[in-house]
C-alpha cells in the first residue's frame, strides 16, 4: 500500500528526510522518476539524502508501477515520490490502494516553454499542461491535498483549483 504519493520538485530533501519519513512511519522510500532511474550521480545523491535504516528504491515510473502492483507488497507500507504531476497522475490510474496523493512542492523549475506557469498555492507553480493533469487527479477517488509538512493544515487540492 503506498500511505502517500507525495509530488516534490526535490525528491529526498529535508522535509521529506527529517520529517515525513517519521510521520509516515515507512520501512522506505520509492522514488519513482524516469531521469533518476538512470542517472547514476542522482541515485547516489538520493542515496546520501536517505534516512539511515530506510530502504530507498529508485525505478522509473513503469517499473515504479509494476513493483507497487506487485502482490508480494501488498501488505507493505509504501512512501511515495514522484517530481511532477504527470507522473503522479499515471501512477494514481494504474495502482490501486494509495492513502492519498500530497501535492506539496512543485513548480519551482516549470517549463516555460507553455507560456508563464500558473500559480495554484504557495508552492504550486504549474504549466498549463501540468494544471490539466492536476484537475484529472483531482477527479480520482483518492484524496489529493497540499501540506507541505505535516504541522500545516492539509488543503484540498479542488479547493486550490477554484477558478483555474
Amino acid at each position: 500500500m503506498i500511505v502517500q504519493l507525495r509530488i516534490d520538485d526535490r525528491l529526498i530533501h529535508g522535509q521529506v528526510a527529517l520529517v515525513w519519513t517519521k510521520e509516515l512511519d515507512t520501512p522506505g522510500i520509492v522514488v519513482a522518476n524516469d531521469s533518476a532511474s538512470e542517472n547514476e550521480m542522482v541515485q547516489m545523491t538520493l542515496k546520501m539524502a536517505t534516512p539511515t535504516g530506510k530502504k530507498l528504491l529508485i525505478r522509473s515510473v513503469d517499473d515504479a508501477i509494476k513493483v507497487f502492483n506487485n502482490p508480494k507488497g501488498q501488505g507493505m507500507r509504501m512512501f511515495a515520490l514522484t517530481n511532477c504531476v504527470k507522473d503522479a497522475l499515471k501512477i494514481a490510474q494504474n495502482v490501486e490502494n494509495i492513502g492519498g496523493i500530497n501535492v506539496a512542492n512543485v513548480g519551482r523549475f516549470a517549463d516555460k516553454s507553455e507560456g508563464e506557469p500558473v500559480l495554484v498555492g504557495s508552492t504550486l507553480m504549474l504549466s498549463h499542461s501540468e494544471l490539466d493533469a492536476l484537475k484529472e487527479l483531482s477527479k480520482l477517488d483518492v484524496p489529493v491535498f497540499q501540506q507541505v509538512v505535516p504541522s500545516n493544515a492539509k488543503v484540498s487540492i479542488k479547493t486550490l483549483l477554484k477558478d483555474k
